[in-house]
């Protein structure tokens, strides 16, 4: 079960971050300190490898990505979170920071407009994401507003603001690297959040909230504001 139960979770959680420690080490190792270098050796692929400032902007992201997981984990998280649920996070982070990380490798172009557009739409997504949290975690503390449904702040033009916002920071992690074939991860996760997370979390949500989830289903989309 996904949603509706309460628990602190610790272990999950710090599976979760530990893991995704390991995975942020790698995927900085590789573009800072020789790795892809290393890895292209091992593979006798010969890479290009991403120049400089690429890997600096892909680094300082992944940072802000594995900051914003830490602050979700232990803070805003507020359900519990199965081992089931847990195991694949990691995982998921990994094809993030590694996958962007080696298909950026054989890009040899300098950084230019396309990486700039990436870093704003980064920027844009993390705020959605984690800035429509924050916002719907100050409203849950209102004790009159207990049981009643979130349709406020950046929810407002989207049921699923946070998975939009995961999906934008993800294109522009796509854009950074370079390449084009990165657009397969942004592509699959979007499929993922609109026929199966988001359907998950409206089948919840509807079970709890009834009336009041129906009509804001009504007036709003489900994940891309103003389209979808």
């Amino acid at each position: 079960m996904l949603y509706g139960s309460h628990s602190s979770s610790i272990p999950q959680k710090t599976v979760i971050v530990v893991a995704q420690t390991i995975v942020l080490a790698v995927a900085i190792w590789m573009l800072l300190a020789g790795g892809l270098d290393a890895i292209s050796g091992l593979l006798h692929v010969k890479w290009a490898h991403a120049v400089p400032l690429r890997g600096d902007l892909l680094s300082a992201a992944y940072c802000i990505v594995y900051l914003r997981i830490v602050l979700a984990m232990f803070y805003l998280l507020k359900r519990s979170l199965s081992w089931q649920e847990a195991i694949p996070i990691p995982v998921a982070f990994a094809v993030y920071y590694w996958g962007f990380t080696l298909l950026a490798g054989p890009v040899s172009a300098p950084v230019g407009a396309t990486a700039y557009v990436g870093v704003a739409l980064f920027l844009i997504g993390s705020f959605l994401n984690t800035g429509g949290e924050l916002l719907r975690d100050s409203w849950k503390k209102v004790p009159a507003n207990h049981g009643k449904l979130y349709t406020g702040g950046l929810f407002r033009y989207s049921m699923h603001i946070n998975y939009f916002g995961d999906v934008v920071w993800i294109i522009g992690l796509a854009c950074l690297s370079g390449n084009p074939w990165s657009a397969i991860i942004p592509f699959m996760i979007f499929i993922f959040f609109a026929f199966y997370n988001a359907p998950l979390l409206d089948r919840h949500l509807a079970a709890n909230y009834g009336k009041e989830f129906e009509e804001y289903k009504a007036r709003t989309k489900r994940l891309v504001p103003f389209i979808y």
